[in-house]
């Protein structure tokens, strides 16, 4: 598929069927991941993959909107918590390279470990583009998170900043809404050629 056709296709799904994936585009998918830019190389990430329906099932009680307003969201084959690492970065920029020492938080224009842990995830998103298959992300509720660590073993450092579905997209799925296009902002909107609102 065309990259430029991949981008254009892709959109939030959560209808699924439950036909599972195979171990390889499952592993194509969560390797897409790592080819993220990241600060300074720091990778400051990590991906929580549940494939096993069991693993799965215990998950799901920590959406529970996801599950009231989507319930074939559950139906999706691999679920991926991406987790972004702020040590690895604070870390990483007290090198000699770097020289950040003191390690200060303050000295981050942007809190990059959460930037680029949203690339990753993006990545993987346009890999099930890419594979066919339909993806979603989605957050997780400040309230559930803390539960959720506990469940599932994640080290207190570890941040969740969603969670990822793949699967293959059911056929009844709903038709997108047209609301949908007349939200979509236009590029004469949002781009500010030489200067912030001059237009050529």
């Amino acid at each position: 598929m065309e990259f430029s056709e991949v981008v254009r296709r892709r959109r939030m799904i959560r209808h699924y069927t439950d036909k599972p994936l195979t171990p390889e585009v499952t592993e194509r998918i969560l390797a897409s991941a790592l080819r993220a830019p990241s600060a300074g190389f720091s990778q400051g990430w990590a991906f929580l993959a549940l494939t096993d329906p069991a693993d799965r099932a215990r998950f799901w009680p920590f959406v529970p909107t996801r599950v009231e307003k989507t319930p074939t969201m559950q139906d999706a084959p691999l679920v991926v918590v991406p987790l972004a690492h702020k040590a690895a970065y604070l870390a990483r920029y007290a090198e000699p390279d770097k020289g950040w020492e003191d390690r200060a938080e303050a000295r981050w224009p942007a809190p990059y470990w959460y930037i680029d842990t949203g690339m990753a995830s993006l990545l993987m998103l346009l890999t099930a583009v890419d594979e066919e298959l339909g993806a979603c992300f989605f957050g997780i509720m400040p309230e559930h998170l803390g539960p959720f660590r506990a469940e599932f073993g994640v080290p207190a450092e570890y941040d969740p900043i969603g969670g990822i579905t793949v699967g293959y997209r059911a056929e009844d799925v709903p038709e997108q809404s047209s609301r949908v296009a007349e939200r979509r902002r236009s590029a004469e909107d949002v781009i500010h050629r030489g200067q912030w609102g001059r237009r050529p």
